[in-house]
């Protein structure tokens, strides 16, 4: 057993020997002490121009400058003859070498010389939706206090350009606040010229007798806005204050609150006014390219 032991350690010795005595092994110069144009130990002669190249002063991207390999060490080679830098201590990532048009390429690639062409779609301008009014009318019908506001959409925020009530006493004959209703939605859409209208939804009343007197009113506002050739679109009140103030349930004073502050307003406006200006603000919103839900036109 010992000679055997001593003839596997003189194996291994002899062994070594040969490798360090092989040609382009063992200790290889640093790139500090080679002189400027002479080949790579590790590079095959033919490889000699290759090497001139990366030796010139131009930045020399497959190998390691200052690396100093242990003995019995050979740098890797690619099948082109561009040694790869093995050289690097554990724990950290060793450069990759790359070939003379490599790096050309990427440089080019870097410096935008030959960056992809932008595709037409990035290049034209983003595209306004026609669909989209700028100038809105929402209208809240009532037989004695009709709410209308009309708004303009303008940056940082809407922009309100009327807003009130048509009140009709009540000692006034029901015709005579329909034709009240109507005279007065005419004058706001020829002196505004508003292109979209928002009314409120039908809900339904216990009272019938409220509900004929609901239809009257609204049926005076959408004729006097149908004569103008306006687009009618109506939106429920509970999509109303889900999207005003976020509850759907909400009361009055709390959408006239919402209102104030969407619309920069000095003071909240009155109910059946904040009602309409709620009302076209919601429209505004359901135009939007996020809306989920697309208004109902009537």
């Amino acid at each position: 057993m010992l000679e055997l032991g001593e003839l596997r350690r003189e194996a291994r010795t002899a062994a070594n020997k040969k490798l360090h005595a092989s040609p382009g092994l063992g200790p290889q110069p640093r790139d500090d002490d080679r002189k400027p144009g002479s080949p790579h130990p590790a590079l095959p002669l033919s490889d000699a121009s290759r090497w001139r190249e990366f030796s010139s002063p131009q930045p020399r991207t497959g190998f390691c400058p200052g690396s100093d390999p242990k003995p019995g060490i050979q740098p890797l080679r690619t099948n082109r003859g561009f040694p790869f830098c093995n050289h690097a201590v554990v724990g950290t990532v060793a450069r990759v070498g790359i070939t003379l048009q490599q790096f050309h390429q990427m440089s080019a690639r870097v410096s935008g010389r030959k960056s992809r062409a932008a595709s037409a779609s990035m290049l034209l301008p983003p595209t306004r939706n026609p669909s989209v009014h700028t100038i809105i009318l929402g209208v809240d019908p009532s037989l004695r206090g009709t709410g209308y506001g009309v708004i303009e959409l303008a940056k940082p925020h809407p922009r309100t350009l009327v807003q009130g009530t048509i009140s009709c006493p009540a000692a006034w004959p029901h015709s005579r606040c329909l034709a009240n209703i109507s005279q007065t939605i005419r004058e706001v859409l020829r002196k505004y010229a508003p292109t979209v209208c928002a009314v409120e939804g039908l809900f339904f009343a216990q009272n019938l007798q409220t509900a004929i007197l609901m239809g009257e009113a609204r049926g005076a506002a959408l004729a006097a806005i149908a004569e103008a050739g306006l687009e009618i679109y109506e939106i429920a009140p509970r999509k109303v204050k889900q999207a005003i103030v976020g509850y759907g349930a909400a009361q009055k004073h709390a959408v006239a609150k919402m209102v104030q502050r969407l619309l920069q307003l000095a003071e909240p406006p009155p109910a059946d006014a904040a009602d309409a200006l709620a009302l076209a603000l919601a429209h505004a919103q359901s135009q939007g390219r996020y809306s989920l839900t697309a208004a109902k036109r009537i």
